[in-house]
């Protein structure tokens, strides 16, 4: 008859010390929250002297007489716009003590840039195509998707945001060609300042 031998018990691994289980929770718990927490960086004054700026670009562009100038007028003013939004959204982080790659700044970067980064690619073959007065729409229209797709992970009022520029985008394909400046004055400049002072007085700066 076999005999029944008890099990050996590897006596070689050692415990884990508690502190090892706590930091490994914190970390979790971190991380966690980082993901569920809304990103709250976008900037308000940000916006508003994004708005200006696009302001001065439209007054510019009215002065152009060909259609490359303008072009270049309203590409300059989105690099520069691009260049604000970035410093300013950096900035806002480090007062609020926000990782800019924390899990809440990754989504709303993810989900807010690949529809300019269309836009942009968009703007040239556009060009080359003679369909100049299709361009201020495709801006403001996918403007305003990549503001909602990023909004969804940042404070309410960024989604409306994006939904005002998508009406203006949508307007501005079917508006007369003469129409184009002061849609892009009234997207990119005016919706830009006025919500920015909404988000700057609502959610510090």
């Amino acid at each position: 008859m076999a005999t029944v031998r008890p099990i050996r018990q590897n006596h070689t691994d050692e415990p884990v010390p508690i502190h090892e289980h706590a930091i490994a929770n914190l970390r979790f718990i971190r991380r966690t929250m980082e993901e569920a927490t809304a990103f709250t960086a976008v900037p308000g004054w940000g916006g508003v002297a994004m708005g200006v700026t696009a302001l001065a670009a439209s007054l510019l562009a009215l002065m152009q007489t060909s259609a490359l100038n303008w072009l270049a007028v309203w590409l300059f003013e989105g690099m520069v716009a691009v260049l604000i939004g970035a410093i300013t959204m950096r900035a806002k982080a480090r007062r609020a003590g926000t990782d800019m790659l924390s899990g809440s700044a990754r989504k709303f970067l993810l989900c807010f840039a690949p529809p300019l980064i269309a836009a942009a690619l968009l703007t040239v073959p556009f060009y080359q195509a003679g369909l100049i007065s299709v361009i201020p729409g495709m801006w403001l229209l996918l403007y305003g998707v990549g503001v909602i797709t990023g909004g969804a992970f940042s404070v309410p009022i960024v989604p409306v945001m994006g939904l005002f520029f998508m009406a203006e985008g949508a307007a501005a394909l079917y508006a007369p060609v003469s129409w184009s400046d002061p849609l892009l004055a009234a997207g990119f400049g005016g919706l830009h300042i006025i919500f920015g002072c909404i988000i700057a007085r609502r959610y510090g700066g």
